[in-house]
């Protein structure tokens, strides 16, 4: 689960995490307030969206008066922000975030996240911050350092000068940067975080570090332990079909291709994806319907899949340990009757009550195309799709 930016900075600031003042606001009115209780002489009105590049697309302004600080409001309040991270449809802006306004002598870069190779946390730093991290790897990695904490020992003061170090910094900036360092491994870990990026991480006029941009990202799997952190969700951020589907207890994310797919388990799902790239085709979707899915939860995974335009045909691929085959059937067949299923539908069953999923589907009366194995079902659905059009 993302958060904005602003909530990032609370966050940060409950570990004593240094972050420029700032005030969230909803309304042109409520900016003009922020702006006249942080008192100036410098203000930056930055949009607030689940997206990086806010500054290219137009979403942050740095102005100098109380007349700059409404127009900057008026202008981004309410506007399509079209940023590299949003794609060409852009995302609205519907808040805002008033900050104080920083002197800035350098612009670095750091991040925290979850690596899965070393199955450590890591820290990433650079000098070159206030850039996309991906363009500073492909022109010029030598200025990318990379550090992994042993959770057996965990963060150590060396730690914090290794990074200090690699940014360049020098006097007092080294050891703010080890307290910097050990505040924001303590808040990563603390509240299960899966990435926590600052870019940029400034050095100011005076010398000091200070956060000035914040994303963070949280596991979801652990939001049971932090309630303050699940009530930041801003389901308004997110893909309508992504949180349908978590209503339902569902694992789906959209993709841009035209085959929609319904798999039991992640690795399978992934296999599927993949065998449907082989053979010429895109998947529109990852879908796992987990190992226990009842009638019901298939049938709602059969018409998130299908409330996405770019579908023009559907693989259901299920091996059936846990689940029984006839279940999927069942669910299957009551989805397609009741949404005027119009598109091709191929699907492969194999495992747990195999026959009556498949005497199912046969007996139903509606244009369902079997597969035998997964490249039979992956050839039959892109096949089928290709004819369609």
């Amino acid at each position: 689960m993302n958060i904005h930016e602003y909530q990032a900075k609370a966050v940060l600031g409950e570990f004593g995490i240094p972050v420029p003042k700032g005030i969230a606001v909803f309304s042109v009115d409520e900016a003009v307030k922020a702006a006249e209780k942080l008192g100036g002489p410098i203000w930056v009105v930055k949009a607030q969206i689940h997206a990086g590049g806010r500054g290219k697309g137009g979403g942050v302004k740095v102005v100098k008066s109380i007349d700059e600080v409404r127009s900057a409001a008026e202008a981004i309040l309410g506007m399509q922000l079209i940023t590299p991270q949003t794609g060409a449809k852009g995302k609205r802006v519907n808040r805002l975030y008033i900050e104080d306004g920083s002197t800035i002598e350098k612009e670095l870069y750091l991040s925290v996240l979850v690596d899965r190779g070393s199955s450590r946390i890591a820290f990433v730093a650079s000098t070159e911050g206030g850039m996309n991290i991906e363009e500073v790897a492909e022109a010029t990695p030598e200025k990318i350092h990379t550090l992994t904490i042993d959770p057996a020992s965990g963060i150590s003061g060396f730690h914090g000068r290794w990074i200090a170090y690699g940014l360049g910094l020098k006097g007092d900036q080294v050891k703010q940067c080890v307290k910097l360092i050990g505040k924001i491994y303590k808040c990563f870990i603390e509240k299960d975080a899966s990435l926590l990026e600052v870019n940029p991480l400034v050095v100011t006029g005076e010398g000091n570090l200070i956060c000035l941009d914040a994303k963070m990202g949280f596991d979801s799997n652990a939001l049971f332990r932090h309630a303050d952190i699940a009530d930041l969700r801003d389901i308004e951020e997110e893909d309508e079909k992504e949180v349908q589907a978590s209503k339902f207890d569902l694992n789906y994310i959209s993709l841009d291709g035209s085959i929609g797919c319904m798999v039991n388990g992640a690795g399978l799902a992934m296999a599927t994806m993949d065998i449907i790239k082989l053979y010429g085709s895109s998947p529109a979707n990852f879908l796992d319907v987990g190992g226990g899915a009842t009638k019901e939860k298939v049938a709602e995974a059969f018409k998130i899949i299908l409330s996405d335009d770019k579908v023009e045909g559907i693989l259901v691929n299920i091996f059936g340990g846990i689940m029984r085959c006839d279940v999927i059937a069942e669910g299957v067949v009551a989805a397609a009757r009741e949404l005027n299923l119009n598109v091709p539908l191929v699907v492969r069953l194999e495992g747990t009550n195999v026959e009556l999923g498949k005497e199912i589907m046969s007996t139903s009366g509606l244009p369902i195309i079997a597969a035998d194995n997964l490249a039979d079902a992956a050839q039959k659905i892109v096949a089928a799709v290709k004819g369609a059009n």
